[in-house]
């Protein structure tokens, strides 16, 4: 039998478990995951913890999964039962489907069930209609919207428990199979953003479109992100958490970690085993749920870096 092939098998064995359910802590400047509702989560004080959900995709009607108001309801209530000390939730984008005004409602009401405060960022289906202008108004601060009217920016920044949060939007100019991309008027706030903070700050990224190079013929990356992440280089802890592409995935780079995060809405093909990328319709039935979750990110004062362990939504 081919060893890698077996490898193969064995890694995608892990992927059908992981995938939610995971709090994350930064504690002194390390981030930590631990299981959702586990007795060592439940356990973990000080530092800041905080939720990621990603591609709720509001909107969807087709198979797997023709309710993901359903399954982001699910999810929301996983959060809500298994929090703990969480202060906060990130969602990484595509919070609708179609970008209209009814899915922006049904995913406003619905994370509102899991009482935290949450922070956006668009994903491509969040544009499709005049450039995000309704995911805009709705999901990100004023700082975000930018000075020029009726052109929102869609990055910010801000501090939390010791940590710096980023939001930034790689989906703005994103066409059909290309790579997401920043662009220069985005990189040159990042590097004023970043300029005179302490690199032993602890710095959280988040954005939709993966900052690293997932799968090039699908667009699963981002063209300009090693420019965003050299100016992170210089920091002891980056942690970068995307979505986009509906399956964990993760990567160690020096000191910054990167983690997608599965979808609450459909699973999408492991990179390069469809024609193209898209919603898995043949799901067995009573699967669907092992594929979906969402990634819970606690930080532990002294412990070993990132460690990553995910559950999903139901078995």
């Amino acid at each position: 039998m081919d060893g890698n092939a077996t490898g193969r098998r064995a890694a995608l064995g892990c992927m059908a478990w992981a995938g939610a359910g995971l709090l994350w802590r930064v504690q002194g400047g390390v981030p930590r995951a631990t299981l959702l509702g586990s007795a060592e989560a439940a356990g973990a004080g000080g530092g800041l913890a905080f939720v990621q959900v990603s591609d709720s995709h509001l909107g969807f009607a087709n198979p797997p999964n023709p309710d993901p108001a359903g399954t982001y309801r699910e999810a929301m209530a996983l959060v809500r039962a298994g929090r703990g000390d969480a202060a906060l939730m990130l969602h990484t984008g595509d919070v609708s489907h179609l970008s209209r005004e009814p899915e922006f409602d049904v995913a406003w009401q619905i994370a509102g069930e899991a009482g935290l405060e949450t922070h956006y960022v668009p994903g491509e289906h969040d544009v499709l209609v005049e450039e995000g202008r309704g995911f805009f108004a709705r999901f990100t601060p004023r700082s975000a919207l930018g000075a020029e009217p009726g052109r929102a920016r869609g990055w910010y920044a801000f501090d939390q428990g010791g940590v710096h949060f980023v939001g930034l939007n790689n989906v703005q100019d994103l066409r059909p199979g290309g790579m997401g991309r920043l662009g220069a008027e985005q990189l040159a706030w990042l590097r004023d953003d970043l300029a005179g903070r302490a690199a032993s700050q602890p710095v959280v990224v988040f954005a939709h479109v993966p900052l690293w190079t997932v799968h090039a013929p699908w667009g699963w990356g981002t063209d300009d992100a090693a420019e965003a992440l050299a100016l992170l280089r210089r920091f002891g802890s980056v942690t970068v958490l995307n979505g986009h592409i509906h399956q964990v995935m993760q990567k160690v780079e020096g000191q910054c970690a990167f983690h997608t995060a599965r979808s609450t809405a459909f699973p999408q093909p492991a990179p390069g085993a469809a024609a193209s990328p898209g919603p898995v319709r043949d799901v067995p039935p009573g699967r669907l749920r092992a594929l979906l979750g969402i990634t819970r990110v606690a930080e532990v004062r002294g412990e070993s870096p990132l460690a990553v362990i995910d559950t999903p939504l139901g078995a």
